[in-house]
């Protein structure tokens, strides 16, 4: 038996894999992605422009930057699944918080401190799901990309339960419907911990760290990270303002349901469809041919309101954006040794953190100008292609 390795993690990889993806389900699915399905409501009832609706993604941005400098050294001192777990608790309760604000600052500091828990979320499931795939190598692609893949869940139930609430609040005669939908979302993100927390105590979170602590020289992956930034700037524009472009554009609300379900579906299934890619190869190949996809995939909406061209496009960006994140697991795996795997996980996520806080503030100022949001869309699938462009040029390092 490898060394750390548990005897569940060794004989059940893909449940434990499903247990470890309930992370993301939470860090991002449900804390970050849900705002998308409550900008609209949110916004109307508070007064917003869009440029504070997307600064609320932005102050999540900037928490998840915190919480991603942070995390290495949590995880060192408390191990990879206390921090896993621990996060997920605290996110399930910011969100639970928003349920009881209308205050625009208020709702800015919860945001802020959601996306610090998240953070601690994504890097240590990050962490335990690259030990996993290191048990079972040839296999490691398909369970990284489970991990990440989680993420469609969250989308799944916010598509599906958010206008379920908020019709029932609304219903009950609520001042702000909107609130309800976040307790909710709090509670299903308790229920998602305890589903995690067996499958994540299952895994040696010391062995995932056990290597030592080798330090990660940005110099050799300086193409990767940069075209991971302009990842970051251009697919959150897509998660926090599509919805409220389809809105816009007079589609039904059961349509709108029914859009960010699928898409939540493809985001499930495209941890089979990359996971042969991300294995294949060692450089910067996968994420600029996943890149490109998603930069198609932003801007077909902000070209046309024609629903079966909608639809494709929350199908492609649903299958390939989480991608994008697991390949840059991917590309650590297979360029570095594993004491430098935390290091690495923490770099690529700072920088992603740290595009995704310039992202929203820009489609929002250009949304509240005469470019609307199709122009903000625009501006986010240019981000999107110059990152495939960059991350082309990353080749993989000596072994």
């Amino acid at each position: 038996m490898p060394s750390g390795a548990s005897d569940f993690a060794l004989r059940r990889p893909f449940l434990t894999a499903l247990g470890l993806s309930m992370g993301a389900a939470i860090s991002l699915g449900m804390s970050r992605f849900s705002y998308a399905v409550l900008l609209p409501p949110m916004r109307d009832d508070l007064g917003w422009s869009y440029l504070l609706a997307g600064a609320m993604n932005t102050g999540n941005a900037l928490g998840y930057l915190l919480g991603a400098l942070v995390t290495p050294a949590l995880m060192r001192r408390f191990g990879a699944q206390a921090a896993l777990i621990g996060g997920s608790v605290l996110t399930a309760g910011f969100m639970l918080f928003c349920g009881f604000m209308t205050d625009a600052g208020m709702l800015l500091l919860q945001r802020l401190l959601a996306g610090a828990a998240s953070a601690f979320i994504f890097i240590s499931g990050g962490v335990l799901a690259a030990r996993l795939g290191a048990l079972h190598p040839r296999r490691a692609g398909l369970l990284i990309g489970l991990y990440y893949g989680g993420t469609g869940f969250g989308i799944i139930l916010s598509a599906l339960l958010l206008p379920a609430v908020l019709a029932v609040a609304a219903g009950n005669g609520a001042a702000h419907a909107w609130q309800w939908a976040w307790l909710a979302l709090g509670g299903a993100s308790l229920l998602a911990t305890g589903a995690m927390a067996l499958p994540a105590v299952q895994m040696d979170g010391a062995a995932a760290l056990a290597a030592g602590h080798a330090p990660f020289r940005i110099r050799p992956m300086a193409y990767g990270l940069a075209g991971y930034f302009m990842f970051g700037v251009g697919y959150i524009g897509y998660m926090t303002f599509v919805i409220a472009l389809l809105k816009e554009q007079g589609m039904q609300a059961s349509a709108i349901t029914g859009f960010y379900a699928a898409l939540g579906a493809a985001v499930v299934a495209s941890a089979r469809i990359w996971a042969r890619m991300l294995d294949r190869f060692r450089g910067g190949e996968s994420m600029a041919i996943l890149n490109t996809l998603v930069g198609v995939a932003t801007l077909l909406p902000a070209l046309t309101a024609a629903p079966a061209v909608v639809f494709i496009s929350g199908l492609l960006f649903g299958a390939v954006f989480l991608s994008v994140v697991a390949s840059t697991t991917a590309l650590v795996r297979h360029n570095l040794p594993p004491a430098a795997w935390s290091a690495g996980i923490s770099a690529f996520t700072i920088v992603f953190a740290a595009g995704q806080i310039v992202g929203p503030a820009i489609v929002g100022w250009i949304a509240d100008s005469s470019g609307g949001l199709q122009r903000g869309l625009m501006f986010s699938a240019c981000a999107l292609l110059a990152g495939a462009a960059l991350a082309a040029r990353q080749k993989p390092l000596p072994k």
